[in-house]
C-alpha cells in the first residue's frame, strides 16, 4: 500500500462517521429520486407487483413515514450512547489503546448506516406525499414507502444483531484475538516472509548532518517511495533513527542525511530542501497505529495484561491469555527477519535505512512489565516461563537464543525474590532449568 495513502486510509477506518454520512447521503440521492419513478410508473405496474406495495392513501402514508422517522432517530441515539458506553468500559477495565479495535469495528459502522439511512429515507420521501387539493391531485409514492418500510424492518433486525455483536465484542477473548489477528496483518505487511536479505549498513561520512522533525507526534509510516526518491534526487543516503511507533517532537533529531559520494557536502540550500522532503516522507499522527507500527499490537495486549494484574482487578486469568497471545505472535516473529530496512537504488546502493525494532524489542515488550507485575502470582510466572520455551522451541536455528536466556536469567530472579511456597518455587526453578538445558 502505498505510504502517503495507508495513513489516511487507516484514520477512515478508525472513525465512526465517514459510513454512515455516505450511507446519509445515498439516502436522500434515492429519497429523491426513487418519488420520481413512482410518479412514471403510476398506474402502469402489474398487479402481481402492486399487491407487494404500500395501499394506503396520502395520511397513512404521512403516519407510516413518521412513525419510522421517530423511531428510527430514537433508536440511532440509543446505538451511540451503547457504542459509547462501551468505549468507556474498554478504556477503563482494558487499556485506552483498544478504542481503535472497536472505532473500526465495521459491524458498528454498518448499524450506524442502515439506520441513519433509513431515518434519512423516510423524512425525505415524506415531502413528496400529496393531499388532493388546492389543484393537486393525491400523490402517495407507493414504491419508496415500501422501501421504507423494508429499512424500519431491516433496522430492527440490525438493532438485534447490533446488541448481540456488542456483548460478544466487548469480551476480553474476543478483543485479543483482533489485537493478534491486526497484529500478524501489520507483520505480514512489515516483516514479509520473502524480505531480502540486508546488506552491510552504510555509516555516516564526514558531512552527514541531523534532520530535525518538523513536528510532534507518534511516527506512524514511512512513505518508503518518497524516501528513496528523496535521497537519489539529492545524491543522499538517509537513515531514520526512529522506528514506527517512536515518538517525535519538533526541533528535535529523528534522521540523519549524508552525501552518497565520499568527500562531498551540501549546500545549506541542499540541506534544508532534503530535510523538508524527508519530513513530508514521514506521517505523524496523535496516537499509534497499525499502519507499519508492528509493536502496537504487543503494547495493546501487554496493555491488558498489566491491568489486569493491577491490584484494583486482579485478574491473573487474562494476564495468562494475554501472554498466550503474545507467545503466538513472537514464535511467528522467529519466521521473519525482523529489523532495519534497506531501500537501495538502480545500481544496488543502499541509499535509504529505515529504522524497525529487532527480535529483542519485541520480546523485551512481552516479558517486563508482566514479568514486573505479576511476579508474585505463581499461575503468571509459570506461563511467562512457557512463553520461553515456546519461542525456544520455534526457534529450530537458534538465532534468538542469546535472547531467551538473557530473559530466563531474570525470570530467575524473579523466582528467587518472589514470596513462594518452596515447593512452588522448586516447580518453577525445574522448570526454568528445563528451558535452560534444551537451550544449551
Amino acid at each position: 500500500m502505498n505510504g502517503r495513502i495507508a495513513p489516511w486510509l487507516d484514520a477512515l477506518r478508525t472513525q465512526l462517521w465517514p459510513l454512515p454520512a455516505l450511507a446519509v447521503a445515498l439516502a436522500v440521492v434515492m429519497g429523491m429520486a426513487l418519488p420520481a419513478l413512482d410518479s412514471a410508473l403510476d398506474g402502469e405496474m402489474p398487479e402481481s407487483v402492486t399487491v407487494f406495495l404500500f395501499s394506503g392513501g396520502p395520511e397513512a402514508a404521512r403516519s407510516v413515514l413518521q412513525a419510522i422517522s421517530g423511531s428510527l432517530i430514537t433508536v440511532t441515539s440509543l446505538t451511540f450512547s451503547l457504542t459509547v458506553v462501551t468505549l468507556q468500559l474498554a478504556s477503563s477495565q482494558f487499556s485506552p489503546r483498544l478504542l481503535r479495535t472497536f472505532t473500526s469495528d465495521r459491524f458498528v459502522h454498518g448499524t450506524l448506516a442502515l439506520f441513519l439511512a433509513a431515518f434519512a429515507f423516510a423524512l425525505t420521501v415524506l415531502r413528496s406525499v400529496r393531499d388532493e387539493g388546492n389543484g393537486n391531485t393525491a400523490f402517495v409514492p407507493e414504491i419508496s414507502v415500501t422501501v421504507a418500510f423494508g429499512l424500519a424492518i431491516a433496522s430492527v433486525v440490525g438493532l438485534v444483531l447490533f446488541l448481540a455483536h456488542l456483548t460478544r465484542e466487548i469480551r476480553v477473548e474476543t478483543m485479543m484475538r483482533r489485537v493478534n489477528v491486526e497484529t500478524q496483518e501489520t507483520m505480514d505487511r512489515v516483516f514479509p516472509e520473502d524480505r531480502p536479505e540486508r546488506g552491510p549498513e552504510p555509516f555516516p561520512s564526514s558531512g552527514s548532518f541531523a534532520v530535525n522533525a518538523s513536528s510532534s507526534g507518534f511516527l506512524t509510516s514511512f512513505d518508503k517511495d518518497a524516501l528513496l526518491q528523496a535521497a537519489k534526487d539529492s545524491g543522499a543516503v538517509v537513515r531514520m533513527d526512529r522506528e514506527p511507533g517512536s515518538s517525535l517532537v519538533e526541533g528535535v533529531p529523528f534522521a540523519t542525511a549524508w552525501p552518497v559520494a565520499p568527500g562531498a557536502t551540501f549546500s545549506p540550500e541542499a540541506r534544508e530542501k532534503l530535510a523538508k522532503d524527508i519530513n513530508a516522507a514521514v506521517a505523524t499522527g496523535f496516537e499509534r497505529t497499525n499502519v507499519q507500527d508492528v509493536g502496537f499490537g504487543f503494547r495493546q495486549l501487554v496493555d491488558v495484561a498489566a491491568r489486569a494484574l493491577s491490584p484494583g482487578i486482579n485478574d491473573p486469568t487474562t494476564a495468562v491469555h494475554v501472554i498466550g497471545h503474545l507467545s503466538a505472535l513472537l514464535c511467528r516473529l522467529t519466521g521473519r527477519d525482523p529489523g532495519p530496512e534497506h531501500l537501495t537504488d538502480d545500481d544496488g546502493r543502499v541509499r535509504v535505512v529505515l529504522a524497525l525494532p529487532v527480535f529483542r524489542d519485541f520480546l523485551d515488550v512481552a516479558m517486563n512489565q508482566p514479568r514486573q507485575f505479576g511476579a508474585m502470582d505463581p499461575a503468571v510466572v509459570e506461563r511467562l516461563l512457557g512463553l520461553l520455551s515456546e519461542l525456544a522451541w520455534c526457534d529450530r536455528e537458534g538465532q534468538y537464543r542469546a535472547e531467551v536466556l538473557d530473559h530466563l536469567g531474570r525470570m530467575r530472579n524473579a523466582i528467587g525474590a518472589g514470596d513462594y511456597a518452596t515447593t512452588e518455587r522448586k516447580i518453577l526453578l525445574d522448570k526454568a532449568d528445563s528451558i535452560s538445558s534444551r537451550q544449551a
